[in-house]
């Protein structure tokens, strides 16, 4: 294709244009494209967006061009629903798949609305498909390396979690101090029920983040009892939430964390299936054979109620004899 066409601005009908198949971003704002239509509406679009142009010969022998965008997703969808029939354009020439899908992810990167899981999305496709290093995507959109290599942790957070940040359910700040957890998927998992449900702050978070990554150190370090602190760790792991034993000479409580009614039936559910595994007699069988000092004295308390037993059974044979009841 000639060079006439690169860095010219063209007139295109928006329904002929295809959209881009390298677009990282995911997430449109419903909201915000109706807003950048009603501007469309009364300014135009005043930033040309990109596209590449190839010729394509059709079977009668005619030639026809086909338009594929290359940047400027968010302005060509809200010129469709502005109800505008064509937008600016520039064509660039000669450009490769692979330089599309760069350019195509470097301009939505330059932006500041791209919500942070489709910018480390991003990232990822350009230290793998690109091999660029993080220094060298931080020099592309004008970031340090840091900020790179920060924003590529959110992607270790499970699928749940990356779709809530992405809503805007979980700001930006909120996914520091779940990271801090990111060895802890139990305890991460409650936190972020805790940001979702109880709408805390991030210095709160931050704040809750610290005390769990305490108490499992001090946990390991002065506990006398690990049991306890296996038995904490199962219970989080079968019910799915945050547990916490406390433990007396008399014997203690067992406090359970829930965020909702839909929570709490869960946990319900969850204590009756393993219910379901074992009759009442097996568990205590087994209670007994794990336990065997703990339940010495439920035996001499079994004796000691015979015996209370037959000196009642003798004094009220006593009573019978001595006074004809």
């Amino acid at each position: 294709m000639s060079n006439l066409y690169s860095n010219s601005i063209f007139w295109i009908e928006t329904g002929k244009i295809k959209p881009n198949p390298y677009q990282p971003r995911r997430d449109f704002d419903e909201a915000r494209l109706l807003d950048l239509a009603d501007s469309i509406k009364q300014y135009g679009v005043l930033q040309p967006i990109v596209i590449s142009r190839t010729e394509v010969e059709k079977e009668d022998g005619g030639i026809v061009a086909e338009y594929e965008l290359i940047s400027g997703e968010r302005r060509l969808r809200a010129a469709k629903l502005a109800g505008v029939a064509q937008v600016p354009a520039i064509i660039r020439a000669g450009d490769t798949a692979m330089m599309k899908l760069e350019l195509a992810i470097i301009e939505n990167l330059q932006r500041e609305d791209l919500n942070v899981v489709d910018r480390a999305r991003a990232f990822e496709r350009l230290t793998k498909e690109f091999k660029f290093t993080h220094a060298e995507v931080g020099r592309k959109i004008g970031k340090s390396r840091e900020f790179v290599s920060n924003s590529l942790r959110i992607l270790s957070l499970t699928p749940e979690i990356l779709e809530a940040i992405s809503q805007g359910k979980v700001s930006d700040g909120h996914t520091r101090p779940i990271l801090m957890l990111r060895d802890h998927p139990e305890e991460q998992l409650v936190l972020f029920k805790e940001i979702v449900y109880k709408k805390i702050t991030v210095r709160e978070a931050e704040r809750l983040a610290r005390k769990i990554a305490f108490d499992r150190v001090r946990k390991k370090e002065f506990l006398p009892e690990p049991e306890v602190v296996e038995l904490e760790e199962e219970f989080q792991q079968k019910l799915g939430t945050r547990v916490h034993i406390d433990r007396t000479a008399q014997g203690g409580q067992i406090k359970i964390d829930f965020f909702s009614l839909a929570d709490l039936r869960a946990i319900l559910e969850a204590i009756n299936k393993s219910g379901e595994d074992k009759s009442p007699t097996e568990m205590l069988e087994n209670y007994i054979a794990v336990n065997p000092e703990e339940t010495e004295h439920l035996e001499k308390t079994e004796a000691e109620r015979a015996s209370e037993d037959k000196d009642q059974a003798e004094t009220l044979l006593y009573d019978i004899n001595n006074f004809n009841l």
